[in-house]
């Protein structure tokens, strides 16, 4: 007997290249922003007069309020509509990206930081929702791998355009670039997208955990960041940071008495959770600040314009983007652990490489292959960190474990440009005749990394992946 064809393998209709088309341009601005700010720093310090402190929360605000608000983002997305929750995000961020641009001083640009961040977390999981409804069967792993290859083309493009546009326009065009691509999908996107159906019986929404969440963390920033210039044992390190402690201990306690909490304690608990959460946090913090010292480095010591630096970066992101894809490879053929030792392994060789620059540096023959094999190593660790998770647990938690997942990829950014930005401190005023601080940021990501590679070993479930899941975020997982 003849079965016609399911309808899931038609395209969903006329407009779907629009859809993903529009989609993944909303997307992609997101994730261009965690890097292309990384080249502009030194001349946003310069024109603003800036510190290290104000220069880390400006890379660290962005992903500290788009990852610790993502998981609201996407409740709010089922609660209120999926085509709604992402116009808001959308006109939020485009708002703030303006504001940035336009910013007088390192306040204004802070607080705009924070805002795009709060944009971000409205509509990357919202804009994922719309894919997930709209595509269905092959044409949905599609669309998922084209959504999930703008994170490595988002940070690759990043440092690019972060060069381009200082050395060129402006630092401010970093921001402004935002606006006319922001504009276009606001406006376009209602024509392709469905407006949202009727929502079902109101659903409660776990405000109070994102907000205890989130200010745990940005304390815990704001204390490491201090621990720079007034030491460890200063009120102003040691106040923040037991704040931090006792607003998520806040966190634990209002997710066991709500009703609809945030993240499930059930799920937190689950060793594959605490294990892609681990890899995803330290890959993250990795990247971000061995882009964050390097950026620095190559244009405060060795007086590289941002140009130079972007292009020096771009290997590096195309290098993420490689592991990337050899670690999903290698997954389906050896298991989730194997992979993550030996990523976490290639990347404190690599950084140990990193260790050995001076001030009168070729950085072409020290920084940057040490820069590439590091790289090579943190692609992996991302695809370890979504696939070996998913994979091993149940299918009806896949939507909480992928956001909790997402949420530690950008904390985990936020937290590693702190502490290297402490350990590296006394490097950061333009000029220094003293390398110190940036060996030893450098040496201490080497030691991260290598410990990240025991505890692996012993975290990360064994086995080959049950199932395949497309990683759907950032830096090329």
């Amino acid at each position: 007997m003849h079965t016609p064809p399911a309808p899931a393998e038609t395209p969903p209709d006329s407009r779907w290249r629009t859809t993903l088309l529009l989609l993944c341009l909303a997307q992609f601005i997101l994730i261009v922003d965690i890097t292309v700010v990384q080249v502009a720093l030194p001349t946003i310090g310069g024109d603003l007069a800036l510190g290290r402190e104000a220069l880390t929360w400006v890379v660290t605000t962005y992903t500290l309020c788009f990852g610790g608000l993502m998981v609201l983002g996407g409740r709010l997305s089922d609660a209120l509509g999926a085509r709604r929750t992402l116009l808001a995000g959308l006109a939020l961020f485009t708002l703030a990206s303006l504001a940035c641009g336009l910013a007088p001083n390192g306040t204004v640009l802070i607080v705009g930081r924070a805002v795009q961040g709060v944009g971000a977390a409205l509509l990357s999981p919202s804009a994922l929702a719309i894919i997930m409804s709209t595509f269905h069967g092959r044409w949905r792993n599609r669309a998922l791998g084209v959504w999930a290859a703008i994170g490595g083309t988002g940070a690759a493009l990043g440092v690019l355009l972060g060069g381009l546009f200082t050395t060129g326009p402006g630092w401010e065009w970093v921001f402004f670039v935002n606006v006319p691509i922001g504009l276009l999908v606001l406006f376009t996107l209602p024509a392709v997208v469905p407006a949202d159906g009727p929502r079902p019986a109101r659903q409660r929404v776990d405000v109070p955990g994102a907000l205890a969440v989130t200010a745990a963390t940005a304390l815990l920033i704001y204390g490491l960041v201090n621990a720079g210039d007034t030491g460890w044992g200063a009120a102003g390190t040691l106040l923040p940071l037991a704040g931090a402690v006792i607003f998520y201990v806040v966190f634990v306690l209002i997710e066991r008495s709500v009703r609809a909490p945030l993240m499930r304690a059930e799920t937190l608990a689950r060793r594959p959770v605490i294990s892609g959460t681990f890899v995803m946090l330290v890959a993250t913090g990795l990247m971000l600040a061995l882009f964050f010292l390097s950026s620095l480095y190559l244009q405060h010591v060795l007086t590289f314009s941002a140009l130079e630096t972007g292009l020096m970066f771009l290997p590096v992101a195309i290098a993420i983007t490689v592991g990337a894809q050899l670690g999903g490879h290698l997954i389906g053929k050896v298991g989730g652990r194997p992979v993550a030792v030996i990523a976490f392994l290639i990347t404190a060789a690599g950084v140990l490489l990193m260790t050995r620059i001076s001030l009168q540096d070729n950085a072409y023959t020290t920084l940057l292959p040490g820069f590439v094999i590091a790289a090579l190593g943190i692609g992996p660790a991302f695809v370890t960190a979504t696939t070996t998770t998913l994979a091993n647990i149940p299918q009806a938690e896949a939507g909480v474990a992928s956001g909790v997942i997402n949420t530690f990829h950008e904390l985990g950014g936020s937290i590693g440009v702190a502490v290297v930005s402490t350990v590296a401190a006394a490097s950061f005023t333009p000029g220094a005749a003293d390398i110190g601080g940036f060996v030893s940021g450098f040496t201490m990501c080497a030691i991260i990394a290598a410990a990240a590679a025991a505890i692996a070993l012993g975290l990360v479930p064994p086995g080959k992946p049950s199932r395949t899941f497309v990683g759907h975020g950032h830096g090329g997982h």
